[in-house]
């Protein structure tokens, strides 16, 4: 069997076997799921009138301000997702099964792209639960080609990937899944920092530089001018910028933590 074939079969197998322990702890993807759902309902119906209002500096319209969030909090959804990979990985690494793989005749390189591809797969399906959930509180994006929605839905994949593996780097480089859990909250509060819910230019002057100079924001704002049509100037190449970025700074950290001798 060739070098590649060796790889893609191990793999797979490493796939499936992520997607067997994420079936079996259904809890960790629910609670993936249900704090940017949450917070969606409680922006739209509790805040969106304000939100509006303050936003446009005329009327409340809830619809508008739904247009504006529904981005964000897939994005959000995003950044939640992989520190679920964060805490998987670190407990393979405690709890021995990192230390077996590495006596048997597979791929090394499987076990880690068996988390990634694993983590994004679901990513994908949360972001279809929460975007459906949008959609069913009056999230509409009428002015999307097919085109712009085949790009939002690449940019997606391509943020859900790069943060995944720095949540694998996260995970190696933790001692417990404790610490795996918390070494990734960033992925989780950069978002709420973000143009998420407000616009740059409508936060204190100090704070700006805090929410513009970040990954998010301009994959946020990319995702808006695909889905509604709004200005994306540069913001489409500092995503993919950024998502190459921290895809091969991921991919290298995680590549040497996990061929270091574990001695």
């Amino acid at each position: 069997m060739s070098a590649l074939a060796l790889a893609v079969r191990d793999s797979s197998t490493m796939l499936r076997r992520n997607l067997l322990h994420a079936r079996r702890y259904p809890s960790l993807t629910l609670n993936v799921l249900l704090t940017p759902i949450v917070l969606l309902l409680l922006f739209v119906y509790v805040f969106g009138d304000v939100m509006s209002a303050g936003i446009g500096g005329g009327g409340a319209d809830r619809s508008e301000y739904i247009a504006y969030l529904v981005p964000g909090i897939l994005l959000m959804t995003i950044g939640a997702t992989p520190a679920g990979s964060a805490v998987s990985v670190s407990m393979d690494m405690t709890e021995g099964i990192i230390a077996r793989f590495r006596t048997m005749a597979i791929h090394r390189g499987s076990v880690l792209i068996g988390h990634v591809v694993g983590s994004v797969l679901q990513t994908v399906v949360s972001v279809v639960v929460v975007g459906a959930v949008a959609v069913a509180i009056g999230f509409r994006s009428t002015d999307a080609t097919a085109l712009e929605w085949l790009a939002a839905f690449g940019l997606l994949v391509l943020v859900a990937m790069a943060f995944t593996w720095i949540a694998v780097g996260m995970g190696l480089a933790s001692p417990n899944a404790e610490a795996a859990g918390n070494n990734a909250l960033p992925l989780i509060i950069l978002p709420l920092v973000s143009s998420a819910f407000v616009p740059v230019d409508a936060m204190p002057g100090w704070f700006q530089p805090i929410a513009e100079y970040q990954p998010f924001t301009p994959a946020i704002e990319t995702l808006r001018g695909l889905l509604l049509g709004s200005e994306i100037g540069h913001n489409g190449w500092l995503t993919i910028a950024w998502c190459l970025g921290l895809a091969a700074l991921g991919y290298l950290w995680s590549k040497a933590l996990f061929n270091r001798d574990p001695g």
